[in-house]
């Protein structure tokens, strides 16, 4: 007999539940991108449906897109209590190790019971059932395996394996919901990924002083680029020199770097022009909240649109994205360096950004073929004269 197929489930944020359209156009462009095959993609409750050839694949590819609160893998049921607890027993409790601790937890639309039912008749059974294994039920604060389960109006779903999504909102692909941003250092890549998580189809201008330090900018560009719905992504390069900043002699570490950030600014504006939206890396919770305001003033200035991506989000917040973005100890001590300097007394809150817009070299524009290779690709598209020797 043929095994039941398996499903992806994508459980929507609250914010993505009034764009569902959006997100399934999404799921099905990241799936395209990442060449898996899918039959259908579509509605089954409160929940989107995905049919692929390649589950585990498929559901790790959807796992980068925002809207996205959780992907699981599960086995389809019929929705009643007695074919549900069967398929909680057949599915889940193969899934259990020798002395486990789990959990059943059943949660949708039921009709005719509560989950309670389905919980307490699925937890009994498997008892029974496993009493080899010498698993036991665990509590909701203390288990080791989770057997989860979806009921919707026409279905029940019990996962095999689910993960955390990425959260927010879904990227919104349709030209009115644009923004640019600036990416030179670990709090600025931060502030990328919080302007992505909140609904916004970025362009990425990327700000070096030096061909040593593009390594770890093309590491953290690896992580953004693979969720930004697109097979190519055009990214441009700028490099600002050692300064950006006119009066550099004898400023504080913090003033040197708002200099630099102000520079930033300054580039960002003159390289985008009035009518842009443009993401400033400035969190009031790290920087003064006169610099904040006169980058704000600035850019409203000069006729663009300014979004302070990290506004309102604390050390946890910062420190989460920095996780998420998968820096290493190395890129959180550089967080923390710069969080410390973004603070720090010294220099003035308008230093920098005139000094930008009229110090920005040509930027360079490289076409990356997002996949495996996106930091060799960079790298050897900005440097390819040492591309065979690295």
């Amino acid at each position: 007999m043929e095994e039941a197929p398996s499903y992806v489930l994508v459980f929507p944020t609250v914010f993505a539940r009034k764009r569902i359209p959006q997100l399934t156009a999404n799921i099905k462009t990241i799936l395209r991108i990442r060449g898996q095959e899918f039959r259908s993609v579509g509605r089954d409750g409160d929940i989107i449906l995905v049919h692929a050839n390649d589950p585990v694949f498929a559901s790790s590819a959807i796992g980068l897109l925002f809207g996205v609160r959780k992907v699981a893998i599960a086995r389809r049921a019929g929705n009643g209590l007695d074919e549900l607890v069967s398929k909680i027993v057949s599915v889940g409790g193969n899934l259990l190790l020798r002395g486990e601790r789990f959990l059943v937890t059943v949660e949708g639309t039921t009709k005719g019971f509560i989950a309670k039912d389905a919980e307490v008749a699925a937890t009994s059974r498997i008892i029974e059932r496993k009493e080899e294994l010498g698993a036991v039920p665990g509590t909701a604060g203390r288990f080791d395996r989770e057997i989860y389960a979806y009921v919707t109006p026409r279905n029940a779903y019990v996962c095999i394996f689910s993960d955390v999504g990425a959260g927010g909102v879904p990227t919104q692909r349709d030209g009115r919901r644009d923004a640019a941003c600036a990416v030179y250092d670990e709090m600025s890549a931060a502030s990328c990924f919080a302007c992505m998580r909140q609904g916004y189809d970025v362009s990425i201008t990327v700000f070096y002083k030096s061909r040593a330090g593009m390594l770890n900018l093309a590491r953290m560009l690896n992580r953004l680029i693979p969720r930004m719905l697109r097979q190519e992504v055009e990214l441009e390069f700028v490099r600002m020199g050692n300064g950006g900043s006119r009066d550099r002699g004898g400023r504080s570490a913090g003033g040197k770097y708002r200099a630099f950030v102000g520079a930033v600014t300054g580039a960002m504006q003159s390289m985008q022009g009035p009518g842009s939206r443009m993401a400033l890396a400035t969190p009031p919770a790290a920087f003064p909240a006169d610099v904040v305001d006169a980058h704000v003033l600035y850019v409203t200035e000069h006729g663009m649109a300014p979004l302070v991506p990290l506004a309102g989000t604390d050390e946890d917040g910062i420190y989460g994205i920095a996780r998420e973005l998968v820096l290493g100890d190395a890129g959180v001590k550089r967080l923390e360096k710069e969080i410390a300097m973004a603070g720090a007394a010294g220099g003035t809150a308008d230093a920098g950004w005139q000094d930008g817009a009229a110090k920005a070299e040509q930027g360079q524009k490289v076409t990356v073929r997002v996949g495996a290779n996106n930091t060799h690709d960079i790298l050897d598209s900005l440097y390819p004269e040492s591309s065979g020797s690295s």
